[in-house]
């Protein structure tokens, strides 16, 4: 009974257990049989309960689950957001203490990348802006003096900032350096020196002549004058020293010598002497004398000091009858007249050839219009005031002088100087025909005393021609250079021929008339009446009458002064002017 009891018991217990763990609000009054129906139904409904209890804990496990994936995530995210927080904290700390740090490394650079110029930080500033800034401070005023003289003095750091700011923009500036511009500046500095040097550096002078007695017929002389020359090394030194003293604005004195003259007017004297000397002989014709005369007065004593240029012209001036010139043979337009200063053109000539034979450069020369006949055609120098003139220029060291003497129907002209031309050495002028040019056609004129169809000839044509000149060197007496100088060209003469073809002879003739009036003279020619001219001498009074056509005469300049030295002049490289120069020669006044 017991162990029923027992069994009910526990049966009851395990009903009300199943009954209490499902819920179940049914009545504890329970009955053997309803035991027993509540034993079946209990076990089927035990069974549900176990079903439905493991159902329930299968849910409150997934529930424990979800739970916890939820408290997991909730907590990973309470850790996310705390650690978002600390490593915030963290970052802002780092910023600040980055931006400390950076601001110190910017610091750092900009003291690392600095760049001065004589102590001027020139840090971000363009090339121009650290320009200005670094000259600004140098305030230069320094000077040069010497007595009375001053000079202001370029500033030598100029081109060395230059340069220095050249090398530092040209490179990335990433390396902070100093520099300084007081180095190097020796170069600099003996420019500027040889600046000032060239403005004041005088070259001592010889003495040399100062003026001509003409009562004595004597020159004088002067004493020279010393040079200075400027110390340009110890002037540079001075400067790049003032410059490293930070003295801008110094004032250098300067270190000058004084350079003695190579030769006194004592030993200038010595030296001088008649270096060349051509004579010609004139006619007897007292107006063209006088006028000869006149020119010789103008030129007596003129001294050319060295790279001056002596002008006929210039010299002598207008030919007039005012200043005593007389009228004379002389050609106007290529036709013989009488004009005032006719003849002068023999002094022209005369004084041609002294030069050349001085070894003096010629500049300007011309060929007369028809042949000479006081000095060899080609070796004649024609002028006329306000037209063709003869020149010079003095190519030596020292002061010439001309000097001139006419004396006896002789002209004769000298150089005085030292001498140019080498010793042993004499220049010539050689010249030679080369054409023959067609006298123009005859002139005829009527003369009735002629018998019907005669013609009588009054004056023979003369031919023109062509002449070379050459400049000729001799040493010892032989030839050792010859060099083309100039060619000349003359005009040739007509014939003049009277002849009667009017058809009427008269037989009385006319006893005013005279063959003497109607013979033009050329000059050079003797007039009619005036019979003794001479003919002209050489240099040193040999004669040198005018040679015929073809022959050869001495004369000329140093080598190579020919060229170029008057129209006329062709061959080889000189220049070339038209073939016939001056054949018709404007005359004025004096032209002959």
């Amino acid at each position: 009974m017991s162990d029923y009891s027992n069994g009910s018991s526990r049966r009851r217990t395990s009903n009300t257990s199943s009954s209490r763990r499902a819920g179940s609000g049914g009545s504890r009054r329970n009955t053997r049989q309803g035991a027993r129906v509540s034993g079946a139904s209990a076990g089927h409904s035990s069974l549900n309960n176990r079903g439905k209890g493991h159902n329930k804990r299968r849910k409150k496990n997934d529930y424990d689950i979800t739970q916890i994936l939820m408290y997991g995530i909730g907590a990973i995210i309470v850790i996310l957001c705390i650690a978002l927080a600390v490593r915030g904290c963290r970052k802002a700390s780092t910023t600040g203490e980055s931006a400390e740090s950076s601001s110190v490394s910017e610091s750092s650079s900009a003291a690392e990348n600095q760049i001065t110029v004589d102590g001027v930080d020139i840090t971000g500033m363009t090339q121009d802006e650290a320009r200005e800034a670094i000259l600004k401070q140098y305030n230069w005023n320094m000077k040069v003096k010497y007595q009375d003289k001053e000079a202001s003095v370029n500033n030598i750091l100029v081109e060395k900032v230059n340069n220095i700011l050249e090398e530092i923009y040209a490179g990335d500036m990433q390396e902070a350096k100093a520099y300084e511009t007081d180095q190097n500046l020796m170069e600099a500095a003996k420019a500027e020196a040889a600046l000032i040097a060239g403005n004041w550096n005088m070259v001592a002078k010889n003495g040399g002549i100062s003026g001509y007695d003409k009562e004595t017929g004597k020159f004088t002389f002067s004493e020279g004058t010393n040079g200075l020359v400027i110390d340009q090394d110890k002037l540079a030194a001075d400067m790049v020293e003032a410059v490293h003293n930070k003295d801008y604005d110094a004032v250098i004195e300067a270190s000058v010598k004084e350079v003695s003259p190579e030769l006194t007017a004592a030993q200038l004297k010595e030296k001088y002497k008649t270096i060349a000397t051509y004579t010609t002989k004139t006619t007897s014709n007292s107006n063209r004398n006088e006028n000869i005369r006149l020119a010789c007065v103008a030129l007596n004593g003129t001294i050319i000091n060295p790279g001056q240029e002596f002008s006929f012209n210039e010299t002598t001036g207008a030919r007039t009858e005012a200043k005593g010139y007389k009228p004379a043979t002389a050609y106007l337009n290529g036709e013989v007249v009488q004009e005032p200063g006719g003849g002068v053109c023999q002094v022209s000539s005369t004084l041609y050839n002294a030069v050349i034979f001085a070894g003096l450069k010629s500049t300007e020369r011309h060929a007369h219009s028809y042949e000479p006949s006081y000095v060899t055609p080609g070796e004649d120098a024609a002028v006329s005031f306000g037209g063709p003139d003869f020149k010079f220029v003095n190519n030596s060291n020292y002061p010439v002088a001309i000097k001139t003497n006419f004396v006896n129907q002789e002209l004769t002209i000298s150089i005085y100087g030292v001498q140019i031309v080498k010793d042993g050495q004499k220049v010539r002028m050689a010249s030679e025909k080369t054409s023959t040019i067609d006298p123009p056609v005859p002139v005829y004129e009527e003369d009735q005393t002629l018998q019907l169809t005669e013609e009588k000839v009054v004056k023979e044509a003369v031919p023109g021609s062509r002449w070379t000149t050459y400049l000729v060197i001799y040493e010892d007496g032989k030839e050792i250079s010859r060099e083309f100088f100039h060619n000349s060209s003359y005009r040739g003469k007509a014939a003049i021929i009277k002849r009667n073809t009017s058809g009427v002879v008269i037989t009385t003739v006319d006893p005013s008339a005279s063959i003497a009036e109607t013979v033009p003279v050329s000059e050079g020619e003797t007039i009619p009446g005036q019979s003794d001219a001479q003919g002209p001498a050489g240099p040193g009074g040999e004669s040198s009458e005018a040679p015929s056509p073809g022959t050869v005469s001495p004369g000329g300049p140093t080598p190579g002064d020919g060229s170029g030295s008057s129209p006329g002049q062709e061959a080889g490289g000189s220049p070339v002017v038209p073939t016939n120069p001056v054949v018709d020669v404007p005359a004025g006044p004096g032209s002959n």
